[in-house]
């Protein structure tokens, strides 16, 4: 169920792109209703209608989100505060100028702000906040939580690298495609990192034990 939740923006945003951009006159006029006085020259690009609403949406739940969190009590994490800046920055900027340049910009600032979080804090502060949160799970020695640390700072810069590489290189007139990647792509390479990550300190694990 967490899972799900933490998706939620993510999911809106392609469901309503899709949607809007095999349905054009739909995803234009609804775009010009509520959009129309956000944009410069207050005038939405027919072409640009579909991402636009999927962002303004993708903001939207991200608040809820938050809102929800804190109606219930609950501690909204430090990363969620960051993903909502990042995306009223980056998303704001792509309704106001009606350029997707920027929410496809978005996911790169985002994993490097969590690598550079990361970083930081181990290299500088000797806090290691992978294992900050993963510790209660499992046991593992100091060498090997350091390693886990430094494996995920590397991950969240290729990653952030490798949406650039497919946003503007191999997808760069295909905004389609991007959404599918950023969705089912980026998701199934977390996914088998997690899992290759597993496997190499199942053995520590099992020592610790």
């Amino acid at each position: 169920m967490k899972f799900l939740f933490d998706l939620f923006p993510l999911i809106l945003f392609f469901g309503v792109y899709k949607y809007g951009d095999s349905h054009q006159d739909w995803a234009h006029g609804l775009a010009t209703q509520y959009l129309g006085g956000l944009i410069a020259g207050g005038v939405v690009p027919p072409g640009q209608s579909a991402i636009l609403l999927a962002t303004a949406v993708a903001i939207v739940a991200t608040f809820l989100q938050i809102g929800y969190l804190l109606v219930r009590g609950r501690k909204v994490d430090n990363m969620l505060w960051v993903t909502l800046a990042v995306i009223v920055v980056a998303g704001g900027a792509t309704i106001y100028f009606h350029d997707d340049t920027f929410i496809k910009w978005k996911p790169t600032i985002l994993y490097w702000a969590f690598g550079v979080a990361l970083l930081v804090a181990q290299v500088f502060y000797r806090k290691n906040l992978i294992r900050s949160v993963m510790e209660a799970q499992i046991k593992l020695p100091d060498p090997v939580w350091s390693r886990v640390g430094y494996a995920w700072i590397a991950f969240f810069f290729a990653v952030g690298l490798l949406n650039l590489v497919m946003a503007f290189v191999v997808f760069r007139s295909d905004t389609s495609a991007w959404v599918s990647f950023k969705v089912f792509g980026i998701t199934a390479i977390f996914f088998g990192f997690v899992i290759v990550q597993t496997l190499f300190l199942s053995k520590h694990i099992q020592e610790d034990a």
